[in-house]
C-alpha cells in the first residue's frame, strides 16, 4: 500500500457543541487511539478549537448554521476525503458518543458496517416523520417495518466510505425534506427536518445500494445506541456490555438513558483516569 493512505481516520463534526461533551469524546477516544482525528467546527467555536488541538486533532472551520450541518456535513466530508487517502473512516456525532476501545480494532464484516438500533421505523415518531417528509408514503411503506439504522456511526473502508458519502448527497439532492407550509411561506428553516439524514441513511441500507455492506444489531455488535437499547448492562469495570457480554467498542446516545448511565459513566471516567 502506498505510503501516502494513512491508516485510519475519526470524521465527525462539533459546530455550536458543549465543549465538555467534545472533551469527553476525545478523552476517552484517546485512551484507545493515536490516529487522525478531524472535526468540523464554526468560526466561533473557539473553546472547542482548544480543545481539538490539546488532543491533537485537526479540524476545518465552515459556514453552516448548527441545524444545518448535520445534513450537510456528507457533503464536507466527501471533500475531506478526495484530499487524503485513508486505509478505514468512522463517521460519528460527537455530541453523545464517548470510547470504550479503538473503534478501528475490530474485526468489520463490511466495506461499509451499519449499526442499528432496537426499533423498527414505524414505531419511531421521528423516524417516520423524516422518511414520509423526504421520500413519501409510499416508500415509507415499503421500508417501515424495517429496524432503525443510526447514521450517527458509521465505519468502512475509504473506497466504500466515498460510496456511502457520494450516495448520501445524491439522495439529499433528490428527495428534500418537504417543508411545512408556514415555513414555506416565510421562507424559514423547519427544525423538525434537522434530522433527515436519517431517512437517507435508512433508504441505502435496507434497498442495499451497497455492495459488501454488513449491518449490526445493537444487541451483540460492537456498537450501542442506546435511545431504544432494551438490555442495558454493565460489568464489573463500569463498560456497558452487549448480549455476547463483550464492551461496546462506541456507546451512543447515552445521555438518553442518563439515570442509568450517569454513576457508570462517573465510575468509568475514574477508572481512566480521565476526569
Amino acid at each position: 500500500m502506498s505510503n501516502n493512505i494513512k491508516k485510519n481516520l475519526v470524521l465527525s463534526a462539533a459546530c455550536g457543541i458543549d465543549p465538555q461533551l467534545i472533551e469527553f469524546f476525545l478523552k476517552s477516544l484517546r485512551k484507545y487511539y493515536n490516529g487522525d482525528v478531524l472535526f468540523l467546527i464554526g468560526k466561533n467555536d473557539l473553546e472547542i478549537r482548544k480543545i481539538l488541538e490539546l488532543y491533537n486533532c485537526d479540524f476545518e472551520e465552515i459556514s453552516a448554521h448548527k441545524f444545518d450541518v448535520q445534513l450537510k456535513r456528507y457533503d464536507f466530508y466527501l471533500k475531506i476525503l478526495e484530499k487524503k487517502k485513508y486505509e478505514n473512516i468512522l463517521l460519528c456525532d460527537s455530541r453523545d458518543i464517548y470510547f470504550q476501545s479503538n473503534p478501528f480494532t475490530y474485526s468489520y464484516k463490511g466495506s461499509v458496517n451499519f449499526f442499528l438500533e432496537d426499533k423498527k421505523i414505524r414505531e419511531c415518531p421521528s423516524n417516520t416523520h423524516w422518511l414520509i417528509k423526504a421520500y413519501g408514503e409510499k416508500i415509507y411503506n415499503s421500508l417501515s417495518n424495517n429496524i432503525i439504522n443510526c447514521s450517527g456511526t458509521t465505519l468502512g473502508t475509504y473506497n466504500g466510505i466515498k460510496n456511502y458519502l457520494t450516495l448520501m448527497i445524491k439522495h439529499s439532492l433528490k428527495y428534500k425534506f418537504k417543508k411545512r407550509l408556514k415555513y414555506l411561506l416565510t421562507f424559514r428553516r423547519d427544525k423538525t427536518g434537522r434530522g433527515v439524514d436519517q431517512a437517507h441513511a435508512n433508504y441505502i441500507v435496507h434497498n442495499k445500494l451497497i455492495d459488501n455492506s454488513f449491518v449490526y444489531s445493537n444487541a451483540d455488535g460492537p456498537v450501542a445506541t442506546v435511545f431504544y437499547l432494551k438490555n442495558i448492562r454493565f460489568n464489573n469495570n463500569s463498560e456497558l456490555i452487549n448480549t455476547l457480554n463483550e464492551p461496546y467498542c462506541i456507546v451512543h446516545q447515552y445521555d438518553k438513558s442518563w439515570s442509568e448511565f450517569k454513576e457508570n459513566v462517573i465510575q468509568f471516567k475514574k477508572n481512566l483516569g480521565i476526569q
